[in-house]
């Protein structure tokens, strides 16, 4: 059994080598960096995980709780999706700012792992889905989505549209001349896709 200094010691050495992974990658990141981020000898960082690839599967662990908490969020309380109105909290990316700080290294280290190829990357996009299916579920439920005929289709149709802020974010707020997933980003934004959600970008037929 760990004291609680040394959990303590545990949550920052996980947290220190999640910032390192967002920057960096993994790969390129050494214990001996890891340990000396978080002021800690590297024989605690090998004490406390065993190896790095130890360390990897904690960080990947902790993201995928997110998900969890987020999920359960959603299955346990939907009018934590809103009413329908400008504020609506309908998507994972909005979801996501209520449990992550601004300033988390958490969206850039999702942005490596989705893109990595590796079967925690995968099992995270699952996640993601699922969590998509569960959100899409509950704001039908309630009347502010309309039914589709491909449930699975619309919620990975609203996933990819989070997904493009999350993996393009640096070069929407190049463009934008704001961060899109900063509390004041995802309001100026969902001030314009959630009406182009609900009432459609297109004048309708051609005269």
């Amino acid at each position: 059994m760990f004291s609680e200094d040394d959990l303590t010691a545990r949550a920052v050495i996980r947290d220190r080598a999640l910032g390192l992974f967002a920057e960096r990658g993994p790969d390129a990141v050494t214990i001996r960096e890891i340990a000396a981020a978080a002021d800690v000898s590297p024989g605690l960082v090998l004490h406390h995980y065993g190896s790095k690839q130890g360390l990897r599967d904690a960080v990947d662990a902790h993201v995928a709780g997110l998900f969890d908490q987020m999920s359960a969020t959603v299955t346990d309380d939907p009018a934590q999706l809103g009413d329908g109105g400008p504020q609506t909290v309908g998507s994972f990316a909005e979801l996501m700012l209520a449990f992550i700080p601004a300033d988390s290294p958490v969206p850039a280290y999702l942005r490596r792992l989705l893109l990595s190829g590796e079967d925690a990357g995968r099992e995270l996009f699952r996640r993601w889905f699922a969590l998509s299916e569960v959100m899409t579920d509950r704001l039908v439920a309630a009347g502010i989505l309309r039914a589709s005929a491909d449930p699975a289709v619309r919620a990975a149709f609203l996933m990819v549209n989070d997904l493009a802020l999350l993996l393009l974010r640096d070069h929407l707020a190049d463009v934008l001349g704001f961060d899109p997933l900063s509390a004041r980003g995802i309001r100026r934004w969902a001030a314009d896709v959630v009406p182009a959600y609900a009432e459609g970008v297109f004048r309708g037929e051609a005269r």
